[in-house]
């Protein structure tokens, strides 16, 4: 926990939860927006526009693999503490914490997190640019924008004095990329000082303000390997082949129906195998993806996969001993399913503040670190930080900063609906 609270002043607070029995979603979030401080903040962001796309480039530049994000991680500490947010600190994951400390000391933190790990391998070409209007870089948009939403966010409500009554949790979390798997967040959700502690958490992720992810799609991973004896081509012909057998196994699975609804998929994304042209393989790996939105049809494909496999390395009658093949199905991912209810304080929050901001919005299903409280039943969503982007997972990516402020005032508002904000 951070240091407490400051001392109640003699104001107004202006409580999400506490509106329910008083006040619509609808008017709790227009009351907020008529303060002249929050106005100071909206303010801000445009003032402020060039500068934060000067630390989206310089956040861009800095490499954070999977794995390793140190150097990104210690640069978004120095952040934080520039903005004069308190218990700045890192964990041993690489996770940063920074806490805008509230007037209620009884209240649970309002989180406001971003990834900030990137989809690219150590050792990619990092370029970044302004050109036309538009930043390029690789991450420029997934996730450089809600990083440094994270700060602009902090940087409005000090340079405004705003006065929230929770306290909000500002974070930049390691793992949500490929197979890191979320293991930032669920880290976070592991440690009792957090999971006993955060009451919403809302999740900064790309660019955009047309989607609300309240439903997390469920995703499982798996690496498959087949291995045998090897051989040369000529000589050995006849040998089992690990490549062959895999090519039969993801034939068998292929083969596996899935419904439209719940929609459900799956992928081989990748293959691996063997020396050279004339060599019979000793191993051949291939990497499976599944997702479906029910956990009955991701439990049903992995039984599918294990039988495929099983079936295609039992058909060794007759064969020699060294020309057997043996096969390992490993989990490599486990991403859970779960919704957000649709009576939820905090989708009833992020609706009054599209109405308010006359911002058209969806819900949609994705796979984001809100996965993780949303299985452990706990309130959280993903949001886009404004702007637009393209080419994700390139390294053409792109964003443009256009209706940022749009993004940002979002953010904001809901912040202060779901944490209070006090008029004094």
């Amino acid at each position: 926990m951070g240091p407490g609270p400051p001392a109640r002043a003699s104001s107004t607070e202006l409580s999400f939860s506490e509106s329910q029995g008083s006040r619509s979603a609808q008017q709790q979030v227009a009351c907020a927006a008529e303060l002249r401080k929050v106005h100071e903040a909206f303010a801000w962001f445009r003032s402020h526009a060039r500068e934060l796309e000067d630390l989206q480039l310089e956040v861009t530049s800095i490499a954070a693999p999977p794995w390793d994000e140190a150097a990104r991680s210690a640069w978004l500490k120095e952040r934080f503490s520039d903005l004069g947010l308190t218990d700045v600190h890192q964990d041993e994951l690489g996770n940063v914490f920074a806490i805008r400390p509230g007037t209620d000391p009884n209240a649970a933190y309002i989180a406001l997190s971003a990834h900030i790990d990137t989809v690219f391998p150590a050792g990619t070409p990092i370029e970044v640019r302004r050109d036309a209007g538009k930043l390029y870089g690789p991450g420029i948009s997934d996730n450089s924008s809600g990083i440094v939403a994270l700060l602009a966010i902090a940087g409005a409500m000090q340079a405004a004095n705003l006065s929230n009554a929770a306290p909000l949790l500002f974070v930049g979390d390691v793992g949500e990329e490929g197979e890191g798997d979320l293991r930032g967040m669920r880290h976070i959700f592991q440690q009792p000082k957090w999971s006993a502690t955060i009451a919403s958490l809302v999740v900064l992720d790309g660019a955009g303000t047309d989607t609300i992810i309240a439903e997390g799609l469920g995703s499982r991973r798996y690496e498959v390997t087949v291995r045998g004896h090897g051989g040369h081509s000529w000589s050995d012909f006849g040998v089992a082949n690990p490549i062959l057998a895999l090519a039969r196994i993801i034939d068998r699975f292929a083969s596996t129906p899935v419904p439209a609804l719940p929609k459900t998929t799956y992928n081989i994304g990748l293959i691996n195998g063997g020396t050279s042209v004339n060599s019979i393989p000793e191993s051949a790996t291939m990497k499976v993806d599944t997702r479906s939105a029910s956990v009955e049809q991701l439990d049903r494909l992995e039984i599918a996969l294990h039988e495929a496999v099983d079936a295609i390395i039992s058909d060794g009658a007759g064969r020699k001993k060294q020309e057997l093949l043996t096969a390992e199905v490993r989990m490599i991912g486990n991403r859970p399913a779960a919704d957000l209810p649709v009576d939820s304080q905090l989708l009833k929050a992020i609706r009054a503040v599209d109405a308010q901001l006359n911002n058209a919005s969806r819900i949609q299903r994705a796979s984001t670190d809100a996965n993780v409280p949303l299985s452990l039943g706990r309130e959280a969503i993903a949001i886009g930080a404004g702007g637009s982007g393209g080419g994700a997972h390139t390294v053409s990516e792109w964003y443009d900063p256009t209706g940022r402020d749009l993004g940002l005032k979002r953010i904001l508002l809901l912040l202060l609906a779901l944490a209070g904000v006090v008029d004094e």
